[in-house]
């Protein structure tokens, strides 16, 4: 376990159907910019293709573009639906962009969350996890091996496949996780990181320990090693000065953020409840430990209590990019995380308020020494004007 929790951002994203797709989309690279300037470790980026809300299609071309507007933030798949995709091409992109990013690319992988997507292109959801293992599989040997693999199933037909160009890093592979172990035993196979995407669910939220308790189970049974700083929670939040002003913030657009859940996504493990008013959907929010809506201190204490339900700590602490606020106030809610929350998790809260309780605790005696050292000069000075005037 590393001593510094990351922070980051898990964008779908999530914008208004009917809204300006093109200006929607320079807004979430600006947010991308936005957080690389305040000092965020990492942004995932999701693949989805109906429903008309989560309107990138493809996270590695978005990601291209984003890692030419940045310079220090990693950049990940958030994820990419493998089940969609032959996942040799999957690889071929991963390494791609693990070149052009010089090393900033991060590999996420899931079945895909919307049936609405698998729906149009023939998948059943009964099929979705199955070609997730099976290409997670492929993947990993294409980037770990130059063994060739060949492969046949109904969608896919790998004949002595291998990678042309090698991996410019090592860089972090991830897979998916809501509720279900199915994510948690994919990882612990192959010793990859897990992205627990309903961690303050109510489903996810319980079942937190018993995800490290599975990857733990399958990292033992397949000789691989897991490790927690690699494991990413996603969770929400929304922060201002105060907590009054983080409630009228949230009235810009937490309405259409319920009802996409509500009534659209046909995707039953992001249950948001049945509130109708603003003030209902905030309630849901705060009293059911979904999120933290409030200042600075209430979004470190719920990090605090997702620490706890752990057992035993993670990685990289993830804001579920929302647009509950306008663009001004989400900005605003980022850099109040930045400046208040992070460093009580990365060392530097506790390291200058450190330095400031050892100033303040010697700072009569080093006073007084200093007025001393004043009167003591002074009086030589006069002492030296006096010699010299005789």
């Amino acid at each position: 376990m590393s001593d510094r929790l990351r922070f980051g951002i898990f964008m779908a994203p999530f914008h208004p159907a009917g809204e300006n797709p093109t200006w929607a989309l320079q807004r979430d690279l600006e947010l991308i910019g936005h957080l690389d300037n305040l000092g965020f470790d990492e942004a995932w980026i999701g693949e989805h293709h109906s429903a008309g809300s989560e309107i990138i299609a493809s996270p590695e071309i978005f990601i291209a573009a984003a890692a030419e507007r940045t310079r220090t933030i990693k950049l990940g798949t958030g994820v990419v639906s493998v089940s969609y995709h032959n996942p040799y091409m999957v690889a071929e992109r991963a390494v791609l962009l693990d070149h052009l990013t010089k090393g900033r690319f991060m590999l996420g992988m899931g079945p895909g969350a919307l049936p609405t997507d698998a729906d149009m292109i023939g998948l059943d959801q009964s099929q979705t996890r199955l070609l997730l293992e099976q290409g997670t599989d492929i993947i990993i040997q294409l980037l770990r091996t130059d063994d060739p693999v060949t492969f046949r199933n109904e969608r896919w037909d790998l004949r002595n496949a291998q990678l042309h160009l090698r991996p410019y890093s090592d860089f972090d592979v991830a897979v998916a996780a809501v509720a279900s172990p199915s994510g948690p035993r994919l990882a612990g196979k192959h010793g990859l990181g897990l992205l627990s995407i309903g961690a303050t669910q109510a489903a996810g939220f319980d079942v937190l320990g018993l995800h490290w308790d599975v990857m733990e189970e399958r990292a033992a049974t397949f000789g691989s090693k897991v490790d927690r700083n690699a494991w990413r929670l996603v969770g929400l939040c929304h922060a201002a000065e105060t907590k009054e002003q983080a409630y009228k913030d949230v009235e810009y657009g937490m309405a259409q953020w319920f009802d996409y859940f509500q009534h659209t996504a046909a995707f039953p493990q992001m249950d948001v409840g049945t509130s109708v008013t603003v003030r209902e959907m905030i309630d849901f929010v705060v009293d059911g430990g979904l999120g933290a809506i409030g200042t600075p201190d209430e979004v470190g204490a719920q990090i605090d209590r997702l620490w706890k339900q752990s057992n035993g700590g993670f990685g990289a602490y993830l804001m579920l990019a929302h647009e509950w606020a306008n663009p001004e106030a989400t900005k605003r809610s980022y850099e109040l995380v930045a400046r208040n929350v992070m460093p009580a998790f990365q060392g530097q809260g506790f390291s200058t308020l450190g330095a400031k309780a050892r100033a303040r605790a010697a700072r009569p005696a080093l006073a007084e020494q200093s007025m001393k050292a004043v009167e003591m000069m002074t009086a030589k000075y006069a002492d030296e004007v006096a010699a010299k005037a005789h």
